[in-house]
């Protein structure tokens, strides 16, 4: 099993993880694997908040979850200031998410979002960014709400993630968190595709580029060639489709605009159907190219190069 990579001026950096969660780390990786615990995963973030930078999370929830929380709070005691307190709930057969302060030992008023993008069982990324006036929060890529300020963001050094979340990774951008958990290396990152691809496969990469990002490739191989290749080419504004075969390029498919923005987060999927392959980023539908190399089952690898850092391949 491999992994991915991307670049950008995160310096994915430490964490100091309270919980036995991590099931095994990887020199190559730039995600963690956990297993289930029954405590809570605590990160530092040293120096506190700073306006314009952002926290990552991604982690799968339990199919047996009935609500969650990721909080950004003041210090790790139980009773600790809860700058924002992210709140997923799963009741009475309906998904919504609930946000809210804790402060003085007292709760503030909630806010909702009716739909929620936080599905059991399944990998969800969130986003916050930092402001001036508002924590920017996202999921899967998607804007979720802007929630004011109600603590000082300078008194905020912590991340909490409650223990029905699977985490995979946390991050603070720029951060010099106090422990290194992940070595990042440089592309290409190659991840090998059980038994191949099929129809209806999707293929989910999150990551962000370089602020000076010129070019990201996704890569669709088997054992003589490119069934798949998607480029970004960001000097030229341009995406280009193409397939390697018998030891040379097909005729380029050349589009322009680039789905993907220089130093922000994003989420590209690439399913696989009957007749072609879709690529979607941040839930937008992007790019379609139909095959070219039919043998489905003979694409074993899916490759990710390019000036980015990458958290996380689902496939």
């Amino acid at each position: 099993m491999y992994l991915v990579k991307i670049s950008y001026f995160i310096i994915l950096s430490a964490v100091i993880i309270i919980t036995d969660i991590l099931k095994h780390k990887c020199i190559n990786m730039l995600t963690v694997s956990t297993s289930q615990t029954q405590t809570t995963a605590i990160t530092s973030i040293k120096g506190g908040l700073q306006e314009g930078k952002r926290v990552i999370i991604i982690g799968r929830i339990l199919p047996d979850a009935n609500r969650l929380h990721v909080n950004l709070q003041c210090g790790s005691d139980s009773d600790a200031d809860i700058a924002l307190h992210i709140n997923p709930r799963y009741e009475n057969d309906s998904a919504h998410v609930m946000y809210s302060t804790y402060k003085n030992g007292t709760w503030g008023s909630e806010q909702s979002t009716p739909d929620s993008p936080f599905v059991k069982d399944k990998l969800f990324a969130i986003e916050i960014l930092v402001t001036k006036e508002v924590y920017k929060i996202s999921a899967n890529g998607k804007h979720l709400k802007d929630y004011e300020h109600h603590i000082p963001i300078i008194q905020v050094n912590t991340i909490s993630v409650d223990q029905n979340i699977e985490l995979e990774f946390i991050g603070y951008q720029n951060s010099h968190m106090i422990i290194k958990f992940l070595h990042i290396t440089v592309p290409p990152y190659k991840k090998e595709l059980i038994n191949g691809l099929k129809s209806d496969k999707n293929i989910v990469i999150y990551g962000i580029p370089n602020p000076d990002c010129k070019s990201i490739a996704i890569h669709l191989r088997h054992r003589y060639g490119v069934a798949f290749h998607y480029q970004c080419r960001f000097e030229e504004n341009v995406v280009v489709r193409n397939t390697h075969e018998n030891g040379s390029w097909g005729p380029e498919e050349k589009s322009e605009g680039i789905p993907f923005i220089q130093g922000q987060f994003f989420q590209a999927k690439v399913s696989c159907k009957a007749e072609q392959y879709d690529v979607s980023v941040n839930g937008q539908q992007a790019h379609t190219y139909k095959h070219r190399f039919t043998k489905l089952e003979d694409i074993d690898v899916v490759e990710v190069c390019g000036d980015l850092q990458l958290f996380s391949v689902e496939a």
